[in-house]
């Protein structure tokens, strides 16, 4: 059953919090939701506590979980992680996005894209956002492209879902426009 199609603008985007952390695990333990990310089901509050609690925010920390919001309940989320320590990667942010089951096709993905976007552009200068999908997830696939990704290659048996090894596209999306010195 799908939720009442609402207006986007009755949908807020904020920075996750600990205490979202019911309304994650409900989300990632839905059987609409989990075979569609590389997270795993049966997680719970305490360890979506923990993992909200890294991203909290502070200053110098560029990493994000972005939350929808709709009448007090988490409806989606998406991250915005460091792709690894190594020093020639800082340039490199990689991306995660659920949206809850009831929610899904509704424009809340398209939203949180948009926000992960923009702060990855416009705050952080970021060169180069990268994310890995099913290559069956096709809703998911033209949601990143028309946020500009693209295909780069697909890994082939690149995990394991419901008993079966499944292929993944590595997808990645370079700054529109990279920041330059405004200076003369």
């Amino acid at each position: 059953m799908n939720a009442p199609r609402v207006r986007l603008e009755g949908v807020v985007l904020r920075r996750g919090r600990p205490e979202d952390a019911d309304d994650f695990a409900a989300m990632m333990n839905d059987p609409a939701v989990y075979p569609g990310v590389m997270q795993l089901p049966y997680t719970d509050a305490a360890f979506w506590r923990e993992r909200l609690a890294v991203s909290t925010g502070g200053p110098g920390q560029a990493e994000l979980q972005l939350v929808a919001v709709h009448d007090g309940r988490v409806i989606g989320g998406a991250g915005l992680h460091p792709a690894g320590p190594a020093v020639r990667r800082r340039h490199v942010m990689y991306l995660g996005i659920t949206v809850a089951g009831p929610w899904q096709g509704q424009g809340i993905g398209d939203r949180l894209m948009a926000g992960l976007c923009e702060y990855a552009d416009r705050w952080l200068g970021v060169l180069r956002l990268e994310l890995t999908v099913y290559t069956d997830n096709t809703r998911a696939i033209a949601l990143y492209r028309r946020h500009g990704f693209q295909i780069e290659g697909t890994h082939r048996a690149f995990a394991l879902r419901d008993g079966a090894y499944v292929d993944a596209h590595a997808m990645a999306r370079l700054h529109p426009n990279p920041p330059r010195p405004t200076t003369p």
